[in-house]
């Protein structure tokens, strides 16, 4: 039995937020050195502080500047760091109710064992030699000392505004009997697809089943390596990871013997001479280079044949 294929991806982008007046508060301090609380209509002092109270939902107003000494008031050990967490040896997460505030706030621990941890152990700030208003500026806490945590310079005046957060996902992506075939063409130079044997239509990519009727999909095609363009879009506008320089066509190309398009990249034409109907060709990368991915087919290009007619594409705009 032919096994299924598999690989890792990630999922990632930045995240830009603005943090209104009460985060902005928060990291603010944070730039300068100093942690900020907001009090409650209770009169509990918060830290991070919340941007509406629990009880009122009235705007936060009042900030109250806690310590950066604390006691830990719960924890756990972590003795193999992942991806993206604050150290890459082991260490601690810890509950820390900062002197001055009522409840605690999570932060990392930096300490060797956890015979060096214990609920009730005094800690202190260490900050981050260059701090530009993020939780991170807290670099960890660490055992308290006499001494106390060394006092550091405030780092700018204009208050802070807004946050990227990189937002990432790795998860390992399973793929079906169906796309393993498929994928296992593309690293052939072929594209495959599925017929229904009730409706009779060509997937590509194919589909375990067929979307219009249900039933499942086991004969498997062969497609050409020409088709039609649809339809398309002219990418205009730079973004984080582009490969190309705008501008490009983005287009779905039907190909020929498949009954779904497909959506590629469109070169080798000027994108304002782009249209549909157009006929165009995959260009395959160099050999070596092909892997079990879409990719291997680096772009579509014009044919030099006419346009085909709209009525052979205009069921699948």
């Amino acid at each position: 039995m032919t096994r299924t294929l598999s690989a890792p991806v990630t999922v990632a982008f930045d995240y830009t937020r603005s943090t209104g007046p009460v985060i902005g508060r928060f990291l603010t301090g944070l730039r300068d050195g100093q942690i900020v609380g907001g009090r409650t209509s209770e009169g509990k002092v918060v830290v991070p502080p919340p941007e509406f109270d629990p009880v009122t939902h009235e705007a936060i107003t009042d900030f109250v500047d806690v310590a950066p000494v604390g006691t830990v008031t719960s924890w756990t050990w972590v003795p193999e760091p992942v991806k993206d967490q604050p150290f890459d040896r082991p260490f601690a997460f810890a509950l820390i109710q900062l002197d001055g505030a009522d409840v605690p706030m999570l932060h990392a621990l930096d300490v060797a064992s956890p015979d060096e941890v214990s609920t009730g152990m005094r800690v202190q700030v260490r900050w981050r030699a260059e701090r530009v208003g993020a939780i991170t500026d807290i670099e960890a806490f660490e055992p308290a000392t006499d001494a106390g945590p060394t006092g550091v310079e405030a780092l700018g005046t204009n208050p802070v505004t807004g946050v990227v957060v990189p937002v990432s996902l790795d998860y390992l992506y399973a793929a079906s009997p169906e796309e393993s075939a498929f994928y296992r063409g593309l690293n052939e130079g072929r594209i495959l697809g599925q017929r229904c044997p009730t409706c009779q239509k060509v997937y590509v990519p194919p589909r375990s089943a067929c979307p219009a009727d249900g039933t499942p999909t086991a004969e498997e095609v062969e497609v050409s390596q020409t088709g039609t363009i649809t339809t398309f879009c002219v990418v205009n506008v730079p973004f984080l990871g582009q490969k190309i320089t705008p501008p490009y066509v983005s287009a779905y190309v039907l190909l020929d013997g498949a009954d779904i398009a497909v959506l590629h990249l469109i070169l080798g034409v000027p994108a304002a001479e782009v249209r549909m109907g157009m006929r165009v060709k995959a260009v395959w990368k160099p050999r070596e280079e092909w892997t079990y991915s879409l990719e291997n087919i680096d772009h579509f290009e014009p044919t030099g044949d006419p346009d085909a007619e709209y009525d052979t594409y205009k069921q699948h705009l």
